[in-house]
């Protein structure tokens, strides 16, 4: 870990796309749109697979999925359904919480501060996928 901070923070774009696939992509879709709260900004078909969909996150950031192909070979890209594991920077934690566990969604570790300073809780989507939500933004670039 980096001792050295600086007091100025460069905000991050978007540069890195976590990706995943899904036995129901439209069925995971809905639950990260509707139960979570990303926003369904693209979402491609093929028949009834989802060739490509793109989720973003309100507060910054996005990620990719489709639905899983159980025939890939090597070279494909192509992640085993519900293997998938997502840390997300949100400053209504306390919020999402709430909406979550209203929503009777599975939760693997209840909200709780980090001694970090992060403020954070983790859930499983139906798939099987791990997603931690907290406060923590990563440290500053020098």
């Amino acid at each position: 870990m980096n001792t050295t901070q600086s007091t100025q923070r460069t905000p991050r774009e978007p540069a890195v796309w976590p990706t995943l696939q899904a036995n129901d992509a439209h069925a995971l879709i809905d639950f990260l749109v509707d139960t979570v709260g990303f926003l369904r900004t693209a979402v491609y078909e093929d028949g009834d697979r989802v060739a490509h969909a793109q989720l973003d996150w309100p507060e910054g950031g996005a990620i990719m999925l489709g639905s899983g192909k159980p025939d890939a070979g090597e070279g494909d890209w192509c992640l085993k359904p519900g293997t998938f594991g997502c840390y997300v920077v949100t400053a209504k934690v306390d919020d999402l919480y709430a909406r979550l566990v209203a929503a009777g969604a599975d939760i693997l570790r209840e909200i709780t501060d980090q001694p970090y300073g992060s403020r954070e809780f983790a859930i499983k989507d139906p798939e099987g996928n791990m997603w931690s939500f907290g406060t923590y933004a990563g440290e500053p670039r020098p």
